[in-house]
This record gives C-alpha cells, structure tokens and sequence, in this order.
C-alpha cells in the first residue's frame, strides 16, 4: 500500500530509482571485498603462504599443478609439533620456497587415509607428495619415499633445527625438473 503512494507521487521515484540501484550493487560490492587471498587457515605455519583447506582441495589443486604437495602433520598441544612450526614459519628460505614451489596442507589431526601414514601416525610429520600431474613412473598421487628425513623408525619427522627439511624441499624442487 505504501510503496503505490511512492509510485503516484512522482518525486519519490528517483529516491526509489537509486534504493533499486544500492540494492544491486552490494552484492557486487560484497563480492570484491577486501579479503586477502592469501587468508587460508595456517596455524602459525605461515600466515602469508596460501594454504589448502581440506585435502580434498589440496588434490584437486594438486591435479592441475606440476607442484609437490606438502602436507603437515601437527599438534596444537604438542611442544615438537610448535617447535617445528616456530621454525618453519622463521625461516625466510622455507617460506619462499613453499610460497613459490608447493601446494601446502596442515592437518591437526589423524588421516584414516593410510597412504599419509606409511610408518605410522605420529607428529610432527612432513610427507612430500607427487602431483599426478607430474610424468613419473607412477603418476598416482602417493607419499615420495625418496624425501625422508634424518630418522629410520620416523622417517618423516623433523626438527626444528634440522636443515633435512629445508634439503629436502629443495630435492623436490629439483626433482620437479628432471622429471617433468
């Protein structure tokens, strides 16, 4: 009833002209907000590193990439796990490099994937993934049993003042050349 007394009294309808207007540019507006790209949950790992959410998204992204996948395996209670992440997140070469060359995923808690535990389930772990976009011998995307680190019963723990993880980062790196 109120909006057919805006429509016979004529100068209500430029108002209402630019109501209809306001009403369709904020979702275009909302759309475009101000949220960095790079916002993707990292707990304390690298706040400025674009992050998979799920492992699901990790392997889509993983499939159309010719990046490792890195996937992390922590605690947020546990003093090894926070005491790699402080590192990790310190140090300004592993940074760039996981900026530059991997698709990133942390997880806080256990897979029923038993392919992400191929000597056990304990944190923290580092598993560097081949991308099935690669041409290997096995194009499937499977743990590299090639990138391990320092220790034979935990063959993919690291420490935080272990240079393995930094090596090994770059051996992927490399290996993302000669084998492509």
């Amino acid at each position: 009833m109120r909006l057919e007394l805006l429509f016979r009294d004529q100068h209500y309808l430029p108002r209402l002209g630019v109501l209809l207007t306001t009403v369709r540019i904020i979702p275009t507006l909302l759309s475009k907000s101000h949220v960095p790209l790079r916002s993707a949950p990292s707990p304390g790992w690298g706040d400025e590193l674009i992050w998979a959410q799920t492992y699901e998204e990790a392997l889509y992204r993983a499939k159309s990439s010719t990046k490792f996948l890195m996937v992390i395996f922590h605690l947020e209670n546990c003093p090894h796990s926070s005491a790699l992440k402080k590192a990790f997140a310190e140090n300004k070469k592993i940074q760039k490099m996981a900026d530059e060359d991997f698709i990133l995923l942390n997880l806080v808690f256990e897979t029923t994937d038993k392919h992400l535990s191929p000597d056990g389930q304990y944190v923290p772990r580092i598993l560097f993934l081949a991308s099935p976009s690669l041409r290997l011998a096995d194009p499937s995307l499977t743990v590299r049993a090639d990138i391990t680190g320092r220790y034979a019963d935990r063959l993919y723990a690291y420490e935080p003042s272990d240079v393995g993880l930094r090596d090994n980062m770059k051996k992927a790196k490399k290996l993302l050349k000669t084998e492509l």
